[in-house]
């Protein structure tokens, strides 16, 4: 059993795609997958429940299926910092009952790779004393960073490298994830931008996803690739 954390160098980097094709390439190489996200905001009212855009897709290419409530245990409507939403809703978030949780799901869905998507960036708070990246700290898991290439990504990906490693733990590789296409415009340019990230980012770049006007696994997967699995042995 694989698990990783994935992270972004900011909102919108790209996340879920990478999250989502991924998960995908694993399950055409017919290994069993698990997308989990565990904190969302951002979710729409239906007669079943709160239900996010992001978990569906998680959920959608978790083989054997699960339920939604296995992907995304704390939804909140909003579209918000998570710790703001929570407040809003009258609950606290705590890196120890996610931990309990996440703990929980791992034992009882056991897969050959299961990504675990965070919310936002490495920093985004989850109540006054924990942020996000506690919870991977928590659970020793190594990162997946998604650079979200356009103006100021050089800046955010090193800064976010840094702060995986200060945490300490294993950036296991990053991907780009074209979000402005006019960043990649001008190919010299992008390639320079390209090379400084694989330079000087400690961990192998897993593939870039150039912008996509239909962002689907399917069209993403010929330009990804997956880390290599290591095995998760306790929590």
């Amino acid at each position: 059993m694989s698990v990783f954390f994935v992270t972004g160098t900011d909102t919108d980097a790209g996340k879920t795609l990478v999250t989502s094709t991924l998960l995908a390439t694993a399950s055409a190489q017919g290994l069993t997958t698990l997308g989990l996200k565990p904190i969302a905001s951002g979710s729409r009212v239906t007669p079943e429940g709160l239900r996010n855009s992001d978990a569906l897709a998680l959920q959608v290419q978790s083989m054997p299926p699960v339920s939604y409530a296995t992907v995304n245990p704390w939804a909140f409507e909003p579209a918000i910092a998570p710790h703001l939403a929570a407040s809003e809703a009258g609950q606290v978030l705590k890196v120890s009952n996610m931990v309990a949780t996440l703990g929980t799901t791992l034992a009882q869905t056991p897969r050959d790779l299961t990504l675990i998507e965070g919310a936002g960036g490495w920093r985004v708070p989850l109540n006054d004393r924990e942020d996000i990246c506690d919870l991977p700290h928590a659970m020793h898991l190594p990162v997946i960073l998604v650079v979200g290439l356009k103006l100021g990504c050089l800046n955010h990906a090193r800064l976010s490298a840094e702060a995986i490693a200060a945490d300490g733990l294993t950036l296991a590789g990053w991907v780009g994830s074209v979000v402005d296409p006019a960043f990649a415009a001008e190919s010299a340019r992008f390639a320079d931008n390209l090379e400084i990230l694989k330079r000087t980012l400690p961990a192998p770049c897993l593939g870039v996803i150039p912008y996509l006007e239909a962002p689907s696994p399917e069209a993403a997967k010929p330009y990804l690739s997956l880390p290599p699995l290591p095995t998760l042995e306790t929590l």
